[in-house]
């Protein structure tokens, strides 16, 4: 099959850069390589990322939104369900003419003198176009190309950023609130719990990404709830350490110790992490980038697993407080969302797996300058948002004893003005692949990554990949060599928002 702009990933950010290409005049093959298409958009995470940046998101990102907004009566709307953010992401690839090819990953790529040629999927499909884009939460398609990159925690040196690789342990919003022994009975350390000496410094880099989790849609709509049902390979074992902290939290405990409970229409929730054990499994991520798809199956698999158990057990085990079964007893799935895959999200929440190490690698420095780069296709502003990445057993010293006490370490939150994502972070270095973009796993540290890794971004990203595909593939020139200006001008035509002096506000 030929298309002039092939777009690897139905993520939202795909579906966008899908959208946008195929809008700018180009032929436009999209591969999903699952059923669905939306990732996370439609895959449970129902409450937009985007504190303090509402007036940063234009372009095809906003009228996203707008048209959520339409389906409940509203200007705009920032929460939805998964099931009306997916039929606007179909309504969108259906009106722009772009053409989905579903629930094919990515067998090889054919690379001549620095540019793809073609991509083969799983299913033998050949698919051949002059500009390409890697919309995928893994960066499978840069891989395969054998672009530069880079995967989990650089240390400090690297790039010289202050939030760089290992975290120090201190109190924080999913830190454990109170202490408790790492050791079990027989003097072994809990499960998932790993000693301090493993760990390294502070500020070292390890190579380890931050945790995975299911954002979880769930109602308290007795007319469309299906109860938590325990599930056939349910094993309370794995939870030892949340029945640990109930037991020394003791009356204090309540269920934002362990869920962020997310309100959105018609009485259902977006249930993502909220405490120091809770739907991120800590350490069960840090094979995925670079697994098989066997291996990413049965990871997936396991935090599946992970999470309907979980569930299961806050609303019915007798070590939970009866106040946190009582609110969980009211929740249950929604009948109406998920139907194809048992009322549980379609879509793993890769936070990050492999990063482009391209012609611009974007630091926390780029972040805190205040000063918008000259190549700006789209805006950021959330913060930098690192989740867990491992459970410690911290030696801390209680005289005359040393006690080896569970922490949590990798969590990390520091605000950020506003600031320009430039077109060189997605894009290879020319002498690697001159006509590969790529949109979600950009040129990045790690550090700087965690602020871009929204949603919102990746859709903003992926606007802007589409629409400098299009127009390399009209022009007959590589990605490299996209007028920046005529892009510029082609974005701020659609709406797309490359100075936060020309934002929008509330």
């Amino acid at each position: 099959m030929n298309a002039e702009v092939v777009v690897f990933g139905a993520t939202a950010g795909g579906v966008m850069a899908a959208v946008a290409a195929a809008e700018e005049g180009a032929n436009v093959i999209l591969v999903a390589t699952g059923r669905h298409v939306g990732g996370m958009v439609t895959g449970g995470l129902g409450k937009t990322d985007l504190e303090r940046q509402e007036q940063l998101i234009g372009g095809l990102a906003r009228r996203f939104f707008v048209a959520a907004g339409d389906a409940y009566g509203e200007p705009i709307a920032w929460r939805f369900e998964p099931s009306v953010a997916e039929t606007i992401m179909e309504r969108l690839l259906a009106d722009s003419g772009a053409t989905v090819h579903r629930g094919e990953g990515l067998a090889s790529v054919d690379l001549e003198e620095g540019r793809l040629t073609a991509i083969r999927l799983d299913d033998g499909t050949t698919l051949s176009a002059d500009a390409f884009i890697d919309a995928s939460y893994e960066g499978d398609l840069l891989r395969a190309a054998g672009v530069d990159h880079a995967i989990g925690r650089q240390g400090r040196e690297r790039y010289g950023e202050p939030h760089a690789g290992r975290v120090e342990l201190l109190p924080n919003p999913h830190q454990f609130r109170v202490t408790f022994s790492a050791l079990a009975a027989d003097g072994q350390l809990l499960p998932g719990v790993r000693p301090y000496d493993a760990i390294g410094p502070t500020g070292s880099g390890d190579g380890l990404v931050q945790s995975y989790c299911y954002r979880v849609c769930l109602t308290d709509d007795p007319q469309r709830r299906i109860p938590f049902a325990r599930p056939p390979d349910y094993d309370p074992q794995r939870y030892v350490l949340l029945e640990r902290y109930f037991a020394a939290l003791g009356d204090a405990a309540g269920i934002r110790d362990v869920l962020g409970i997310g309100r959105i229409p018609n009485g259902k929730t977006d249930v993502n992490s909220g405490g120091p054990v809770s739907t991120n499994l800590l350490g069960g991520s840090w094979r995925y980038p670079t697994a098989e798809a066997p291996e990413r199956t049965r990871i997936a698999e396991e935090h599946r697993t992970w999470t309907q158990g979980l569930l299961y057990l806050l609303a019915t085990d007798p070590a939970v407080p009866q106040s946190i079964r009582d609110e969980m007893g009211a929740l249950g799935w929604p009948a109406d969302e998920f139907v194809d895959t048992g009322h549980f999200p379609h879509q793993l929440y890769v936070r990050e797996a492999a990063r482009l190490r391209g012609q611009h690698v974007l630091t926390e420095h780029d972040l805190r300058s205040e000063r918008m780069p000259a190549d700006a296709i789209g805006l950021g502003g959330y913060n930098i948002d690192i989740r867990e990445v491992q459970w410690v057993a911290a030696p801390i010293y209680r005289f005359p004893d040393i006690q080896p006490e569970v922490m949590v370490e990798g969590y990390l939150s520091a605000p950020v003005p506003p600031w320009g994502i430039p077109y060189r972070s997605l894009l290879p270095r020319r002498d690697q692949c001159e006509n590969l973009l790529v949109s979600v796993c950009i040129s990045a540290s790690h550090v700087a990554f965690s602020s871009f890794r929204m949603e919102p971004q990746y859709m903003i990203a992926g606007e802007s990949a589409g629409v400098a595909a299009a127009m390399a593939s009209r022009d007959r020139r590589a990605v490299d060599d996209v007028p920046i200006d005529e892009l510029q001008g082609r974005l701020r035509a659609r709406g797309q928002l490359l100075s936060p002096k020309g934002s929008l506000h509330r």
